[in-house]
This record gives structure tokens, C-alpha cells and sequence, in this order.
């Protein structure tokens, strides 16, 4: 494999200077060499795609593992609608369900083998997820550190207790240092998320070599994407905020970098619960960083929407936060995951009052708040932690609560991007207040696990709420595989029609396909008039996508929208 080290080299001499960096570099593209593609589909991303969020131990069977299990429940229920797997980490861990992880090389046996994941990856597209910011304690890099092994000495970020690192951006409330014992006395080392998962120091460029051993082992094992965990906070400079350093963006280049010249058929997405200005830094200029972005603003911006029965927040941030860097990015739109709903995206997007509010009808439908560390020792709320049935709710009926959920998804799944769908949104799911109990952590509330006979016990049943949400989430899903209009990369128009209506106009650059989405945000029917003359030149007639009802065309078109109501209108030139 031709490998082309000029761009790699520039990447490591702003990370190491240029004599670190030319050792680095002969290693670096001898692994590089050694790369062997996967035999999987690596057809580019369209309308088609949707992306189920799971943990490889959602469902438990008396006759299979658990990752056979969750193949058998996609395989039997989501009939090939669901694309892509994002399958959270399935690695040997000692907290966080996953995400301090003691193996990066190891399938957790008590979840399956490789060769379950590499039967996944031959079905669905895979996200796989790259935890580089560190490691569990139990690792043997960090046992090695412990006990003095020169091979993984500077492995992680040791400070004295004194320092001053008040400047430190902290996403929780925690210590950031943790003492540790050592043949040298006690070392205290940086832990940024828990005492458990202690940081990598990616100043040694040992530590980025073995990453980056990671992250094409992953890919030989087929996934498509790999996102990068907490990427934010990889890189520490004392005396600086440690977050979107500089060292940070240029981590990304070289991972953009090393896809795109031995796997450019893969794709990078990062995960950074940060302010939505901060978030989609991370474009870089459209080419050089990630592929994909997570959506964070969207999650809080729709429960606002919603609680207020005002699309006008919503309307005003799509219309400008869509306009991304280049047709080759887009974003990954989800509104709930293995965590809560961040707060910090929406702040300067909403008002205090807002966000406010946002957190009491939260606290109100059972669901719990999460704090992080201010750097005047001061606690703000920094995520919500709550099912997003539950949020959603309608206390006095469910069958509002089922429009209002749907309405939710249907929002997410016509904007640009490729849509994300956690397995608890996928099945109505409530929250899970005995697991917070047992377990002892607010995220416990939404990533109960199940048996697979008793979720298919009520998927049979056509009128329980689990069977209608999913057909339902399905439903929507098959309704935008029915246009291109629908593709992650094609443009989007926002109408301001009325604020008790969030309408986004997709088309694709050639125009010949053309997909008007009204979405009522409100419990009162709303009578809309578009005046379709001053949005095309031409237009014939238009079938509404979800029901397949065609309606004609008039240059003044009036639509009427039951509550929570939703109609796509796919319009012919």
C-alpha cells in the first residue's frame, strides 16, 4: 500500500517537533503498510442510512451470547430499516458500561468474539468507539506505569498536588488528580471523568503510536466509523483550559490524515458535550477533521420546542447552524444515547430561563440532574438524565405522549445528517429509577438491560407502547428512504411559517427532488398557508411521504396539522 508520509510527518512535527518526529514517522507508516482492508460494503452514506445506539449487552438469551442476542433482535425486528450499528464499547471494562476499558484489543467474552462483531459489521454499517482520552486502571499500560516497566513510562499524565490547574475545563464533579501508589511514592495522575480512568499523556508519542494501532485494528475488524471519544480533553498544557487545544485539532488532522489514505471508505466522527460553537470546531475547514459531528444542541433545543409549543428557537439555530464547512461533512443527529441530555450545547442558544425551565419539567417527569465543577469551586447543572419517553410525556395521556415522542423523531430524522436512534427511544422505554438505586449513577436511569423473550413478548403486541413506537420510529425511517431529498449532505432550507410549526425544506443540488417537512410542535390543529410561487418556479403535484397521499399543487397551498401532527411532502417538478 502506497502510503504517502509528507502529511503525516507535518502533523507530528507541530505535535513533537521535527526530531521526535522523524523517529515517530518510520513506525507510524510501517503499521500503516501493514493495514488489511475488511471484506465489507463501503458504499457512501445516503438517505437510506439510520443508526440504531446500543450496547452490545442490550438484550440476554438463554440460547446465544449477547452480541448473537442483539443480532437476532435487529435481524427479526428492524427488517433491514436500521443501516448502521453503533455498537458502545464491547471491550473488557471495569466501569462506566464500557467506557473504561481494561483491553482495547479484546472482545469482552461475556458479550462474544470477533468474529460476532466482524457477522455485525458484514450487516450494518459499524460505529465502533475509539476511548482515547484514557484508560481503566486495571489496563496493563497503566499496570505497567504502576509498577515501573520502562515500556510504558510517561504513559499518562502524572501532577503535583500543588499545581495550580484551576484554569482546567471540568465536564464533572470530581477530583481531577488521583493518588496513586508507586515504587517512586505516590504519583498523582490525571483523571479527568472518574478516579477509574486515568489519561493518557499524548505529549509521549508512544502513547499515539498505540492509538493509532487502536483505531486500525478497529477498522480491520470492519467498522465504518470510529468515533472519537471525549476528544475534546486529550491533550493537557498546564495553565490552560485543556479543552480544543490546538494539539488537540491536529490530533484529529492526523487521524482524518491516516483514514483517508489507507481506509477512505471509513469515516471519523467526534463526541464533544460542549457549547454548539466549540462542537463544530471540529469540521475543521471540511476536509481535514471529522466526517461527522454529534448534534448536541438538538436533543435540549427539541425538549424546549416541545415544552413550549414554540418551534421559534429551533427555527432561528437550524437556519444558520446547518450551513456546515463543505458537502463532505454533515451532522450525526440524535436527541437521546448511553448518556443524558447535555445542557452546555444550548447555553447562548437558549436563555437561562429557558434552560430553566428545560430542567424543572425534567425533575418534574422523574428525571435526575448531573453537575459539573466550575473553576470558582461552583456546581452548574451539566446534563439530564431521564429516558426521552419520559421526558416527552404528557402526564394526563399516552396518547399524546406517543405523538409528542413521534413528533420529536420525526424532526430529527428529516433534518441534514444521518440520524441516530438510542435502543431505549427505539422502544418506548421508561425510566429506570431501580437502576440508579442499585448501581448508584444518574445514567443508570436510561440504559436498563433486557431479555429478549420478554421484549418480543411485547413487540407481538401490536397495541402496547413498545410495538407502536417502534412501527412508529420505522415508519418515519422508510418514509425518508423513499427520497434522495432526504440524503446527510443535501441542502436544507428553513421556512419561517409560523412559530407553532418547525418546517425544513430538503432538496437535492440537482433539485429534482424536493421534500417539505411540517411539523405542528403544539397540542392545537394549525392551518398553514405556503406560498409554493415564491419557493419553486414549478411544481406539478406532491405525494405526502408517510401516508403515500398525493396532493395537488396550487401556487397557495393550505395544509391542515392535526396536534403534534406531521406531514412530508415530496413535491415533482
Amino acid at each position: 500500500m502506497g502510503i504517502n508520509p509528507t502529511p503525516i510527518l507535518e502533523h507530528l512535527e507541530f505535535l513533537y517537533g521535527s526530531e521526535v518526529a522523524s523517529k515517530t514517522l518510520p513506525e507510524l507508516t510501517a503499521r500503516l503498510q501493514r493495514f488489511h482492508p475488511p471484506n465489507i460494503s463501503t458504499r457512501p452514506l445516503d438517505h437510506r442510512d439510520a443508526i440504531l445506539i446500543t450496547y452490545g449487552d442490550q438484550f440476554r438469551s438463554t440460547t446465544a451470547n449477547p452480541l448473537k442476542t442483539l443480532q437476532t433482535f435487529c435481524r427479526r425486528f428492524l427488517n433491514k430499516t436500521i443501516t448502521g450499528l453503533h455498537l458502545l464499547p464491547f471491550f473488557p471494562y471495569s466501569s462506566d458500561d464500557g467506557f473504561s476499558v481494561i483491553d482495547f484489543y479484546q472482545v469482552n467474552p461475556n458479550l462474544g468474539t470477533w468474529e460476532d462483531i466482524q457477522t455485525l459489521a458484514a450487516d450494518y454499517l459499524l460505529m465502533v468507539d475509539l476511548v482515547l482520552n484514557h484508560t481503566s486502571v486495571h489496563n496493563p499500560w497503566f499496570q505497567g506505569f504502576l509498577h515501573g516497566n520502562p515500556a510504558f513510562q510517561d504513559f499518562y499524565i502524572t501532577v503535583p498536588p500543588e499545581i495550580d490547574l484551576s484554569a482546567v475545563v471540568r465536564p464533572r464533579a470530581l477530583p481531577l488528580l488521583t493518588p496513586f501508589e508507586t515504587p517512586q511514592g505516590t504519583l498523582w495522575v490525571w483523571t479527568t471523568f472518574s478516579a477509574d480512568q486515568v489519561d493518557l499523556n499524548y505529549k509521549n508519542p508512544r502513547v499515539l503510536l498505540q492509538i493509532i494501532d487502536v483505531l486500525l485494528t478497529y477498522l480491520e475488524q470492519g467498522a465504518r466509523i470510529i468515533r472519537l471519544d471525549a476528544v475534546a480533553y486529550v491533550w493537557k498544557e498546564i495553565g490552560t483550559p485543556c479543552i480544543h487545544l490546538p494539539q488537540t485539532h491536529r490530533l484529529v488532522q492526523l487521524f482524518r490524515t491516516i483514514v483517508d489514505q489507507v481506509a477512505p471508505w471509513a469515516l471519523l466522527i467526534t463526541e464533544t458535550n460542549v457549547p454548539h460553537a466549540e462542537n463544530v470546531s471540529y469540521f475543521g475547514d471540511g476536509y481535514n477533521e471529522a466526517h461527522l459531528v454529534y448534534n448536541f444542541a438538538l436533543p435540549p433545543l427539541i425538549l424546549h420546542t416541545i415544552y413550549s409549543g414554540n418551534a421559534t428557537a429551533l427555527s432561528q439555530w437550524a437556519a444558520s447552524a446547518f450551513q456546515l464547512p463543505s458537502s463532505d461533512v454533515t451532522y450525526f443527529n440524535f436527541l437521546a444515547s448511553h448518556d443524558g441530555i447535555g445542557i452546555n450545547p444550548v447555553r447562548g442558544i437558549l436563555s437561562p430561563q429557558e434552560i430553566e425551565q428545560i430542567i424543572a419539567t425534567v425533575k418534574n417527569r422523574g428525571g435526575l440532574v448531573s453537575y459539573k465543577s466550575n473553576p470558582d469551586g461552583s456546581l452548574s447543572p451539566y446534563e439530564l438524565n431521564i429516558t426521552l419517553y419520559d421526558a416527552l410525556a404528557d402526564p394526563t395521556s399516552e396518547e399524546i405522549s406517543l405523538q409528542r415522542f413521534l413528533l420529536a423523531h420525526a424532526i430529527l430524522i428529516a433534518l441534514r445528517g444521518v440520524p441516530g436512534i438510542y435502543i431505549h427511544s427505539l422502544l418506548g422505554s421508561s425510566n429506570w429509577i431501580e437502576g440508579v438505586h442499585a448501581l448508584g449513577y444518574n445514567r443508570a436511569i436510561n440504559r436498563q438491560k433486557f431479555i429478549l423473550s420478554e421484549i418480543e413478548a411485547d413487540l407481538y403486541r401490536p397495541d402496547s407502547r413498545r410495538a407502536r413506537v417502534l412501527n412508529g420510529i420505522l415508519t418515519l425511517i422508510r418514509a425518508r428512504q423513499k427520497s434522495p431529498a432526504f440524503d446527510p449532505y443535501s441542502d436544507q432550507t428553513i421556512l419561517d411559517l409560523s412559530s407553532a410549526v418547525f418546517c425544513a425544506l430538503r432538496q437535492t443540488p440537482d433539485s429534482l427532488y424536493t421534500v417539505l417537512c411540517l411539523h405542528n410542535v403544539t397540542a392545537q390543529t394549525q392551518h398553514i398557508h405556503i406560498p409554493l410561487s415564491h419557493l419553486f418556479s414549478t411544481a406539478s403535484k406532491g405525494v405526502e411521504l408517510l401516508t403515500q397521499r398525493e396532493i395537488d399543487i396550487t401556487d397557495s397551498l393550505e395544509m391542515v396539522l392535526p396536534p403534534y401532527g406531521v406531514t412530508w411532502l415530496e413535491i415533482t417538478h
